[in-house]
């Protein structure tokens, strides 16, 4: 602890003598200054013991010291020390009682002892102090270091707790919670996670500090990590404002917690280079050759039903990219999955279990940045292909690119292959290139009905509805069959093509429902 006026008038060498104020001995002095100012208050910074002699002060006059004692106290000067024997043999009636009214510590120094005795007397006790808290910083540092290594982060944070005597909780790179210490914070550092979101969104290194859940605590949030991103953050909750050596602790935790983030953003990018080999592998058609190379390190993911998911983006997508990468990724830990995540310039590629959290938080993730896009935000679309294993990886693949297409072409985030195949084909006919295409192979028929000379683009219509019955299309129609036998054949003169060509009657038949004029 600091030095307190008590401290002082304990001290034996310094015979101080207790005049008023004697329920306020229990403050921090911050240093002891000697001034014989009639207003030193323009010099003072608060936490001051003010020696004086009153060699410039009429100390009998009551209203006098009324003045100065209480804009003494106004400045946050913590006590008075008064030395008797130089200008007055004892402390003036008048001091004492202006002191005792505002509840001024108001001390006695003998003549013998000096000024200067006391202000070292305040000086080694601050030095003591600070070493005693580097000395505990230290300390702090080591058990952390020791419990980082043997324990990992989460034997960490159970030493940062109890070095702040509060709780500690770590949160992964999408604000999520991965650890606490003591398990009874769980709840406490969920309900942060809106304050870790905004402290993301600066430039790393950031901190702020927020009051805890209804005001429980105080609470030090801290980003983790040396790029631009943050990877992760640290929330660390007291009773009140961390002293020196826990705030060593913090320190110490930070730059620790930094350096296992920085290793482990290592490890991940040479565990991308091999899941990038893995993933070539598997899309050639060699599961055997992946499996060989994955070893252990992807687990069962290459072995029970996966999902591919394809996501693609402009030139400066990056970032929503990665922001996609790390849901996958921090999905898949915390409910103990594994996924395998590729970048490939500006596309990304991720293999996940079907039916695993990974999968949904992307799908969750897509879904919620559609709801806030906007018309003209084209920075993320993904497909999704069906379930499948590794033998049919490259299957898998061609089906998240179908998807992914489709996705583009909708304005949509995210289109899911099966969805795909359980609607209708028609919704994928919303192409500028398949109108343009329609539009042009029936202009000729248009032009015709212009005319006023008969009505072949509904008669077409109606014919390949009905799937070349003459009489049920006439019915449909209204004329006789073979007044629509003759519009068949001008259609056929008119287009060039034969109506028994099975294709002409298929690309007929979708450029009607791909034209909305009609």
């Amino acid at each position: 602890m600091p030095p307190t006026l008590a401290s002082l008038v304990h001290h034996s060498a310094l015979k101080l003598t207790v005049r008023a104020g004697e329920d306020r001995l229990d403050v921090p002095v911050r240093w002891a200054h000697a001034s014989e100012l009639a207003d030193p208050v323009p010099y003072m910074e608060g936490g001051e013991l003010l020696l004086i002699t009153a060699l410039k002060l009429d100390a009998e006059d009551r209203e006098a010291m009324r003045r100065y004692v209480r804009r003494l106290a106004g400045a946050g000067v913590v006590g008075l020390g008064f030395a008797v024997g130089v200008h007055y043999e004892d402390i003036p009636d008048a001091l004492v009682e202006a002191a005792r009214e505002e509840a001024l510590p108001l001390l006695e120094v003998p003549r013998r002892t000096p000024f200067l005795a006391i202000s070292k007397a305040v000086s080694a006790a601050i030095a003591a102090d600070q070493y005693r808290a580097v000395t505990a910083g230290f300390a702090a540092q080591r058990e952390l270091t020791r419990q980082a290594l043997a324990e990992g982060p989460t034997g960490l944070l159970a030493a940062l707790a109890a070095q702040v005597d509060g709780w500690a909780a770590l949160y992964d790179a999408s604000g999520a919670v991965v650890a606490t210490a003591p398990e009874w914070a769980g709840r406490r550092a969920a309900r942060l996670t809106p304050d870790v979101t905004r402290l993301r969104e600066r430039p790393a290194p950031a901190s702020s500090v927020v009051a805890g859940p209804e005001n429980e605590d105080r609470v030090e949030l801290h980003s983790l990590g040396t790029g631009r991103r943050p990877r992760a953050a640290l929330a660390v909750g007291t009773a009140a404002a961390p002293g020196t050596a826990e705030r060593y602790a913090v320190h110490s935790a930070i730059a620790l917690l930094t350096l296992t983030t920085e290793r482990s953003r290592s490890l991940h990018a040479a565990e991308q280079r091999i899941g990038a080999a893995v993933l070539r592998m598997l899309l050639a058609g060699e599961p055997d050759h992946a499996r060989a190379v994955a070893g252990d390190l992807y687990g069962d993911l290459l072995d029970a039903p996966f999902r591919i998911i394809v996501a693609a983006g402009g030139e400066a997508s990056g970032e929503a990219l990665g922001a996609l990468a790390e849901v996958a990724e921090s999905a898949a830990a915390r409910s103990g999955e594994v996924v395998l995540a590729v970048p490939e310039g500006n596309r990304l590629v991720i293999l996940a279990c079907d039916g695993g959290a990974a999968v949904a938080a992307c799908c969750d993730h897509a879904a919620a940045r559609e709801a806030a896009r906007k018309a003209d935000d084209d920075e993320l679309v993904a497909g999704l292909s069906a379930p499948a294993g590794p033998i049919a990886a490259a299957a898998a693949y061609k089906q998240a690119e179908q998807a992914l297409s489709v996705a583009r072409r909708r304005g949509r985030v995210l289109v899911e292959h099966e969805h795909m195949a359980a609607g209708s084909v028609l919704p994928l006919l919303a192409d500028d290139a398949v109108r343009a295409f329609a539009d042009g192979l029936l202009r000729a028929l248009r032009e015709h009905d212009a005319t006023g000379r008969g009505d072949l683009v509904a008669s077409l219509r109606a014919w390949l509805s009905r799937h070349g019955q003459w009489d049920a299309a006439a019915a449909d129609l209204g004329v006789h069959r073979h007044t629509l036998r003759y519009r068949m054949r001008r259609v056929e003169e008119i287009l060039g093509r034969s109506l028994d060509d099975p294709d002409t009657r298929m690309e007929l038949w979708l450029a009607l429902k791909a034209t909305t004029s009609d």
